[in-house]
């Protein structure tokens, strides 16, 4: 079982790249001293409405800042997210909460052995409405959405899962020989309980590939478990999402912010220091399958989203580094011998973080 996500570095561990800068001089300031930002870095509206949704889904969401970051991350550059944790750790509510902040439409699939595909992806069924010919049409399943959260993905066997291939890598589905296109936005946010594995279908390695990141989402410290029982205490219903909360961005902020990250500077020497992380994967003696060459395209991806939500129009080794275990560690296969003493890809991908020469 892999472990949680660390905190993030920064000024404020529990905000990660939330924290620089603050996009409302006239709120509260984020726990930490205030970070600096570098000269040639950027704010711009796109990227303060992606700020507002943090303080936004703060309203429900106590703590979670990594996976959140993460989360968005994935959005920004159109890419999938798996959430993995013991149930309770507000994984729905998560999802579910901050596609009300982006105001996106959101759809929900409980997945379990007796799903078909067609409750996935749609069917299409005969109109017979009187006085009128018979006529087949389209009936959308749940998959047309902005915000798909596929629940228990696990649980569901190969042919369910498989539906979500298509949808996930092309953004369309194919029907009776017809392609139809799925909205934009598109991201799919799977989660999966790590402990009970009795009764599931572990996701094969081909769709695991497909997800940006891997989210490991542990419990709360203290602190922020008191917080959510205040809350609680207080009468907060957190389901209640239209009243708790306010659309802060929207879809035209997210193209926005896509045009902006596509413009972010990558220099060759950190460009060939992901290429180098990726390789060492294949290399590695601990591992019998590394990372294949999608997964090194989403490493570049998702560090240039970071840096951008950090305030940098430019990625730095950092950047590859902060998102290098949650990019890479599903992509990655143990060797069983070594699985069986206890060692886990994250163990494996820290000693490359630790051995791969950084460029300066």
């Amino acid at each position: 079982m892999t472990q949680p996500d660390p905190p993030v570095p920064g000024p404020d561990p529990d905000a990660g790249p939330f924290a620089a800068p603050a996009p409302n001089p006239a709120s509260a300031p984020p726990a930490g001293p205030a970070p600096s930002v570098p000269a040639d870095s950027f704010t711009s509206g796109p990227r303060e409405a992606v700020l507002a949704v943090r303080d936004e889904v703060g309203k429900v969401i106590v703590g979670q800042q990594g996976v959140l970051s993460g989360v968005i991350s994935a959005l920004l550059v159109n890419g999938h997210v798996l959430l993995e944790g013991v149930p309770g750790v507000a994984k729905t509510l998560l999802a579910k909460t901050l596609a009300a902040a982006f105001d996106l439409q959101f759809a929900r699939v409980q997945f379990t052995p007796d799903l078909m595909p067609s409750d996935v992806v749609g069917l299409t069924v005969l109109d017979q409405s009187p006085g009128q010919a018979p006529v087949f049409r389209f009936r959308p399943g749940p998959v047309f959405t902005n915000l798909l959260l596929a629940d228990e993905i696990n649980r569901t066997p190969p042919k369910t899962q498989a539906a979500l291939l298509e949808s996930m890598e092309e953004r369309q589905v194919s029907i009776e020989g017809e392609r139809r296109v799925l909205p934009e936005p598109f991201l799919v946010i799977a989660t999966q309980n790590p402990i009970e594995y009795e009764g599931t279908f572990p996701l094969p390695e081909a769709q695991l590939d497909r997800f940006l990141f891997k989210l490991v989402v542990g419990y709360p410290t203290e602190e922020q478990e008191a917080e959510m029982l205040a809350r609680h205490h207080a009468g907060m219903d957190p389901h209640a999402t239209d009243e708790l909360i306010r659309p802060v961005a929207n879809a035209g902020d997210l193209a926005a912010a896509k045009a902006e990250i596509q413009a972010i500077t990558v220099e060759p020497a950190v460009q060939r220091y992901m290429v180098s992380l990726c390789r060492a994967t294949r290399e590695s003696p601990s591992l019998q399958l590394g990372v294949s060459p999608r997964g090194a395209t989403w490493l570049l991806h998702a560090s240039k989203a970071w840096a951008w939500l950090s305030g940098r129009a430019f990625v730095t080794p950092d950047e590859v580094k902060a998102v290098a275990k949650p990019t890479l560690r599903h992509r990655v296969m143990v060797r069983p011998e070594l699985e069986l003493e206890g060692t886990v890809a994250d163990s494996v991908l820290d000693g490359l973080l630790a051995t791969v020469p950084t460029p300066r």
